[in-house]
């Protein structure tokens, strides 16, 4: 695999200490490689400077994916599609973050973010959150990270990504109904407006049987870059025998 053209000089600043030079990038990638593109390795090294930042976002977050989910990865890559490098970083840590909320954010309830060590993303199960004029878009959808809360009982979080969102079905039924953006938060994985489409009225009742959640809290948004952010309350185990019975 090519390597990223090497630069000599830090692009951080002027008055920045790593203007003496910097680590081989192929002995960086040989280091990463062996640690299995650690991603809190992969953090770190971010922060020390622009420099590291950039290889980190070109190369290391891009290998990261790659390790943790090859078929998603190269689905998300057929027939032309692509993901700019930019986005990397973004992909990296919706695939191992929960990114919870906030008291008066998207969902208002406090469950701060987290890492996860295994979650299982899914197109099959992405089916379930299209309405049926979208059903022929790919979208992975993650299973729901639960969280029990003394108020609201068991919560569920879910995070997914559209393949070839610019050109999806989705992006232009959100256009034709002059879908509105969220007035103030944004995509907590790349930063970008979030259209709401429980307002827009684009989640379909397959979304609550998926999550095994009451149909009348699922919530979720889609950013312009085609990210995934939801939540649901979960039912109890007596709610979903019952409604499977139904």
């Amino acid at each position: 695999m090519a390597l990223v053209v090497k630069r000599s000089r830090c692009t951080h600043s002027a008055t920045c200490l790593c203007l003496k030079g910097h680590i081989n990038e192929d002995a960086l990638f040989l280091v990463f490689r062996h640690i299995n593109w650690n991603p809190r390795m992969i953090t770190l090294i971010s922060c020390v400077c622009k420099w590291f930042d950039e290889i980190a976002k070109r190369v290391l977050w891009k290998e990261f994916c790659h390790a943790r989910a090859p078929k998603m990865m190269q689905d998300l890559h057929s027939g032309g599609s692509h993901i700019v490098d930019g986005n990397w970083k973004a992909l990296g840590k919706l695939l191992i973050h929960c990114s919870g909320c906030t008291t008066g954010g998207l969902f208002d309830v406090h469950v701060p973010g987290h890492f996860v060590l295994k979650t299982r993303f899914s197109k099959t199960s992405g089916k379930s959150f299209l309405p049926p004029m979208c059903r022929t878009d790919v979208l992975y959808v993650s299973d729901p990270c639960e969280h029990l809360d003394e108020d609201e009982g068991d919560l569920g979080f879910f995070r997914g990504i559209f393949k070839s969102f610019a050109s999806s079905k989705f992006k232009k039924v959100l256009i034709e109904k002059e879908a509105n953006f969220h007035p103030k938060e944004v995509c907590p994985y790349c930063k970008a407006k979030l259209w709401d489409l429980l307002e827009a009225d684009l989640i379909p009742k397959s979304a609550a049987v998926r999550l095994d959640a009451y149909d009348d809290s699922v919530e979720y948004y889609v950013c312009l870059n085609g990210h995934i952010i939801g939540f649901c309350a979960m039912m109890t185990v007596s709610d979903s025998e019952g409604a499977r019975e139904e």
